[in-house]
C-alpha cells in the first residue's frame, strides 16, 4: 500500500505541475523573451505580441487540462491498488508515460494559434 501511494503521489505531480505553471503562464508569464523560461518555440519568440499570446493560450490548456488530469490520475492508479510492487511500478510508470504525452500535446493546438494569428 506504501509503495502505491508513492507511486500516487509521483503521477500527481505532472498534473499539478501543470496547473501551477499554467496558471503562471497566464497571470504572470516572462516579461521578456528570453531562452531560459517560458514557451520557448520560434513562433512564440518571434515578436513580443507572440510570447504573449503564446504564454496565455499554452497557460490556459496546460491549467485546464492539469486541473482534469488530477482526478483521471486518481482514478487510473485503482486497479492497480492491493497488487504488488512490481505491478503498481509498471502500472504506474506507464501512467506517468501517458501523462508526459498529455503534457506536450498543448503545444500542438498553441503552435497552430500562433501561426494562424501572426502568419
Amino acid at each position: 500500500m506504501g509503495f502505491w501511494i508513492f507511486m500516487l503521489c509521483c503521477n500527481l505531480l505532472m498534473p499539478a505541475l501543470m496547473t501551477v505553471f499554467g496558471w503562471v503562464f497566464l497571470h504572470r508569464p516572462p516579461r521578456e523573451i528570453n531562452g531560459m523560461y517560458g514557451y520557448r518555440t520560434s513562433r512564440s519568440m518571434a515578436s513580443k505580441e507572440a510570447w504573449n499570446f503564446a504564454h496565455e493560450y499554452m497557460g490556459k490548456l496546460w491549467f485546464r487540462l492539469g486541473l482534469a488530469l488530477f482526478p483521471l490520475t486518481v482514478l487510473a492508479m485503482l486497479p492497480c491498488l492491493g497488487r504488488g510492487e512490481g505491478a503498481v511500478g509498471i502500472w504506474g510508470g506507464s501512467l506517468c508515460l501517458v501523462e508526459c504525452a498529455l503534457m506536450m500535446l498543448p503545444i500542438i493546438p498553441t503552435e497552430k494559434a500562433l501561426k494562424r494569428t501572426f502568419g
